[in-house]
């Protein structure tokens, strides 16, 4: 229907010539992919579409405090599983897949991430870090999360299950475990507190030091792609903070209250979707 073949369409994705276009592309499959379709459907779900997804609730800056706590010491729980994810032994035939998927992914977000200057790092926090954070919460935690929750009556049950689903549709298998953990991360965050508004922090916190990591390593006269690829053994990172975020998820359960359900205000009719969704 473009008049291009697949192969084309890829090549051109991933082609710095092109970072303009994929930057407009990566704003619209957010926001038209991901946020939209969600909150159509819990507008039409109920009256207050908004607070069913999450967004209610007063952040204290405690919470804030120990959100920023977490993800930090997430990161190296993360590194580990990436590290032991690379290592993970496959078919030589999927191998080659793997690498490839891996390559383009790379190529597609050094095109995003030109950061040839301190504007280009703020555009590319806004579309990489702020962007995907609302969006995908939205969808992930908000929507789907919110809904088999409430569905299984089983919370934890959804987490892993979404945070599957969150990590297979970066289509990347070697940052397949680290996804599914940061899911979960999110995930719990959440759950525990029921503001949506966290999550969304936690994920923006995650995507902006990567992002950040980057220019900073540009900046010091590598490529884009020579920084996302300059990875070393983080194992053990990951086994010592381990015990420290799960502290940390600990004292944030402690601290966070969950937001009032509040009642439907008198005389309204929700007969239409006063649905186990409210």
């Amino acid at each position: 229907m473009t008049g291009e073949s697949a192969l084309n369409i890829e090549e051109g994705m991933t082609n710095p010539a092109n970072s303009n276009a994929v930057k407009v592309i990566q704003i619209i499959t957010a926001v038209v992919g991901f946020l939209l379709p969600v909150l159509l459907t819990a507008q039409i779900l109920n009256r207050r579409p908004m607070k069913l997804l999450g967004f209610k609730g007063t952040i204290k800056w405690r919470e804030i405090s120990v959100v920023f706590a977490i993800v930090i010491t997430a990161l190296f729980v993360s590194a580990g599983l990436a590290y032991f994810n690379q290592h993970i032994p496959v078919d030589a035939s999927w191998k080659v897949r793997f690498d490839k998927m891996e390559a383009d992914y790379i190529k597609q977000a050094s095109a995003i991430l030109s950061l040839n200057n301190f504007g280009e790092y703020l555009l590319a926090i806004f579309i990489m870090a702020f962007l995907p954070a609302l969006c995908e919460e939205a969808l992930f935690r908000g929507g789907l999360q919110n809904f088999l929750s409430r569905a299984t009556k089983n919370p934890w049950l959804a987490i892993i299950i979404v945070s599957i689903l969150f990590s297979a549709a970066h289509f990347s298998f070697y940052g397949f475990l680290s996804r599914v953990f940061l899911g979960m991360m999110l995930g719990a965050i959440y759950h525990y507190s029921g503001k949506l508004w966290l999550s969304i922090l936690a994920h923006f916190i995650n995507n902006a030091i990567a992002i950040s990591a980057v220019y900073a390593t540009k900046m010091n006269g590598k490529s884009v792609a020579d920084a996302m690829n300059d990875s070393g053994d983080a194992s053990w990172y990951g086994i010592f903070a381990l015990p420290i975020l799960i502290a940390l998820f600990y004292f944030f359960k402690k601290i966070t209250v969950k937001p009032a359900e509040e009642t439907p205000p008198a005389g309204k009719d929700e007969s239409l979707r006063n649905t186990p969704f409210y």
